[in-house]
């Protein structure tokens, strides 16, 4: 059985959406970057961490993890931890390139692997009234740089580069890759 080691609503619709049977079992780790840590690190670290937590308690069972960060300028922005987090993220982002960096790890056997997805996103100018509205829908507070880019936040973001399931938290096509190599999953639904 396949476990997915994250209680995140987007991830199971994505997994669901493209066919893949699943388990859920979320993963409690601190899910802070490390000093010195750049972005693909943290995110394959952190993906792998809560891969590994999960398969520790379910090791007959194959077990995926994944994490999402999104970065400007260096800075590693993960979920805001209060309205004021969230606004000073979406301000740097606000008119901007960014990306977005999804860390997905699969424990088979008590073996593990790892890989990560990157897409380039760009947002369009938020006004300060925008921000204020947009934090009180309450949509940016459990998402990596404070947006959801399948909901309200769709409205400021006119291009994307590589892919979408990525930004909304789990690179599919990548997943389904890494699920055939595994051979947990055969080449048809």
């Amino acid at each position: 059985m396949l476990v997915l080691a994250s209680a995140s609503p987007r991830r199971q619709e994505l997994l669901r959406n493209a066919g893949i049977r699943f388990e859920v079992q979320p993963a409690h780790i601190a899910e802070d970057p490390l000093t010195g840590e750049g972005a693909k690190d943290c995110a394959e670290r952190l993906a792998r961490e809560k891969a590994l937590a999960v398969a520790r308690q379910r090791p007959h069972d194959f077990v995926l993890g994944a994490d999402t960060v999104v970065v400007v300028d260096g800075e590693i922005l993960g979920k805001p931890s209060d309205a004021t987090d969230a606004a000073r993220m979406l301000r740097l982002l606000s008119g901007r390139e960014h990306r977005v960096i999804t860390g997905v790890c699969l424990v088979v056997s008590g073996q593990w692997s790892v890989a990560s997805e990157t897409t380039s996103v760009t947002m369009s100018e938020i006004s300060e009234k925008e921000i204020t509205d947009y934090i009180s829908s309450g949509e940016p507070m459990d998402k990596a740089g404070a947006y959801g880019i399948q909901g309200i936040a769709s409205r400021w973001i006119p291009r994307i580069e590589g892919d979408y399931s990525n930004v909304v938290g789990l690179p599919v096509a990548l997943v389904w890759r890494m699920l055939r190599q595994a051979e947990i999953i055969g080449a048809h639904p």
